[in-house]
């Protein structure tokens, strides 16, 4: 009896531990992003709170300028937490490196994704995206070759630069893929970012960085099958009468959520949908940590919250009060009194 007792109560602790709800976690850099990689997290999907009291939790040490932006995180199926993002304005290589809880991170790597090629001019913004059916890792990011593509009109702000993006793939961070041309517009096209929606529908998000007439605006286009590719035809602006830039895809129940930043306006935007054609602006909902700019969102479970939260928790404490040594509080022989 005692054992069935035990049995059915551990069964009830298990039950009761996977049928809590998950917690979603942004990734995102502040100010030139010099300090690092920092996270928010939120029960909601709305309302996101600063981890670590908003300071970094892994500092960059590759590339030129020693940059970390737009940090995009994925979770691998073993629980390693894999990074990939910006190192600089003008790298021809990404940065890369892998953590089991967010807060010790392994040695960075600079992946050289560009360097065979001579004129790239910059490899901005990497995505990661886990392909479940063929157990690969996709890295997706923007880079300018000069005359290697459909010329547009640019504005001042852009000095030439023409985007297109590029991927390499990998199974376990060590070999990687050759470099090749992933989604090739007749637009400027920056920030590509992939979700899988709840029919298995692989959603990718574009910022048309078209200048004159100015677009600045996100787009997106669907395919059931990475290994596919997806179609150049994109749809029309999902965002608003605002600058949007750097689309961070996220699953929240039954909608789909685009957070992205309104970086003329200084503040994080969102918009979200939930047969992924119709789009709602609910950027007036949301609310982020002072600073964000572009990063990732992605689900976690509960524990990986908890320990996220110890060291602010830890460092909140206050120092245990020592109990004065009797001996140090007399008197000396021949002080005064």
């Amino acid at each position: 009896m005692k054992k069935l007792f035990l049995s059915c109560l551990l069964l009830m602790c298990a039950v009761a531990t996977f049928a809590q709800p998950p917690v979603y976690l942004f990734s995102y850099f502040t100010g030139n992003s010099t300090d690092g990689l920092h996270l928010a997290y939120s029960t909601d999907g709305l309302k996101w709170e600063a981890l670590n009291n908003n300071r970094s939790f892994l500092k960059p040490e590759i590339g030129k300028a020693k940059l970390m932006r737009d940090p995009s995180i994925c979770r691998a199926p073993d629980g390693t937490f894999h990074i990939v993002w910006t190192s600089g304005w003008t790298d021809r290589v990404i940065g890369y490196a892998s953590s089991k809880d967010l807060i010790h991170w392994s040695e960075q790597i600079a992946v050289p994704v560009m360097v065979h090629e001579p004129t790239a001019r910059n490899c901005w913004a990497p995505e990661l995206f886990y392909d479940e059916p063929s157990k690969t890792y996709y890295i997706c990011w923007a880079t300018t070759i000069p005359g290697r593509h459909k010329k547009v009109q640019a504005g001042d702000s852009e000095k030439g630069l023409n985007h297109r993006i590029y991927c390499v793939t990998t199974k376990d961070f060590k070999l990687f893929s050759e470099t090749r041309l992933f989604f090739d517009p007749d637009f400027n096209v920056i920030d590509a970012a992939i979700v899988k929606d709840r029919n298995g529908e692989l959603l990718m998000f574009v910022k048309n960085e078209n200048a004159n007439p100015p677009e600045k605006n996100i787009r997106v286009t669907k395919t059931g099958d990475i290994t596919d590719g997806f179609p150049t035809e994109v749809s029309g602006p999902i965002t608003g009468d605002y600058w949007a830039e750097g689309p961070a895809p996220l699953v929240v129940g039954d909608y789909i959520y685009l957070y992205f930043d309104m970086y003329r306006d200084r503040k994080y935007g969102a918009v979200r949908t939930k047969d992924g054609v119709n789009w709602e602006d609910v950027s007036h909902l949301v609310s982020f940590p002072q600073g964000v700019r572009h990063g990732s969102a992605f689900t976690v479970d509960r524990g990986v919250l908890g320990w996220l939260l110890k060291p602010a928790a830890e460092e909140a404490k206050p120092e245990k009060e020592e109990k004065p040594d009797e001996a140090a509080t007399e008197t000396p022989s021949g002080a005064p009194e």
